[in-house]
């Protein structure tokens, strides 16, 4: 038993209080995740030929300035970074590929969290407030995040395993459920060059977006490929630079509400999280249909379009 929280702002004037907004939805899911906590927020979006990597480490006090440095020098290339608690974010215009084999070489205690133009992934084990206040999110400003609470059922309580999940060039993905073939999916996917980092069922449905979408799928079909290659029950919230986008599996036994105001979208695994947000006694609310793929987001959100050919893609 999980909780997901997604929130779009449709209004400009509230960007500012994305991170204040998105705090009560995120608290209010605990009694459905207390274990660990995390989000992909989505904001200030780089230069041109840079990409930001979410990293982090179990310790604190770990270097990151002189990591950063190294990397730097050996690929010759720009690196700057930012510390976040037990997180960090680097943004370098360095190669994708090579900074993923340096960090595996010279830094293989740091984990790669995610990459992309404008996304950071932050995630650790304890009380979601407690995560939140850790990683200084009540501040953030932005267009769009999404979160997830864990009650850990598949796999140990710990940072490697919390949610969410990256999946490449921005997008990340958030799973309230449980995968039956993932094993066997896992396996698959290792024979077709993709890489895990925890024993999560939900990796595996990250991992496989990943391994779709860089095979010229449009996110839309991948998320309507996964419900045929898929087993078990799931409610996916899938964030990418632009918006995100929801599907649950055919037979939906995972809660999930939908909300629509002039001035927001949100998802959320129960109605008690959305009702937070203000507006949301006027709201237009429904629960999404079996199968059925829905998404947010701004005019080029291109999820009918392989990432292959979005413009500005880091894929």
């Amino acid at each position: 038993m999980c909780g997901i929280v997604g929130l779009y702002l449709k209004n400009e004037a509230l960007y500012p209080e994305l991170g204040r907004l998105f705090k009560p939805m995120l608290v209010e899911m605990t009694s459905r995740g207390p274990d660990s906590a995390g989000v992909a927020l989505y904001r200030d979006p780089v230069a041109a030929g840079e990409l930001k990597f979410s990293l982090a480490h179990d310790d604190p006090e770990h270097d990151w300035t002189t990591l950063a440095n190294d990397l730097g020098k050996a690929l010759n290339a720009n690196a700057n970074i930012t510390q976040r608690d037990t997180h960090a974010l680097l943004i370098t215009n360095a190669d994708e590929a090579a900074v993923g084999h340096w960090l595996a070489e010279k830094a293989p205690d740091v984990r790669l969290v995610g990459s992309g133009l404008s996304v950071e992934i932050y995630k650790e084990t304890g009380l979601p407030e407690d995560v939140y206040s850790r990683f200084d999110l009540e501040s953030a400003a932005g267009r769009h995040m999404i979160g997830h609470t864990r009650m850990a059922t598949e796999s140990a309580v710990t940072t490697a395993g919390s949610h969410p999940f990256a999946t490449g060039a921005d997008l990340c993905l958030v799973h309230n459920g449980s995968l039956s073939n993932h094993n066997r999916l896992r396996e698959e996917l290792i024979r077709q060059g993709v890489s895990f980092s925890s024993e999560n069922d939900s990796e595996v449905a990250a991992a496989y977006l990943t391994w779709k979408l860089r095979n010229g799928v449009s996110l839309k079909q991948a998320l309507e490929d996964a419900l045929d290659d898929l087993d078990g029950f799931f409610t996916f919230c899938v964030g990418t630079s632009d918006g995100f986008a929801v599907v649950r599996d055919p037979i939906a036994c995972k809660h999930a509400v939908l909300a629509e105001t002039d001035d927001w979208v949100a998802m959320a695994t129960e109605f008690r999280a959305i009702a937070t947000l203000p507006g949301s006694d006027n709201a237009e609310i429904w629960e999404p249909k079996p199968a059925t793929v829905y998404s947010w987001g701004s005019g080029d959100m291109n999820i009918d379009t392989p990432v292959a050919q979005v413009a500005g893609s880091a894929a």
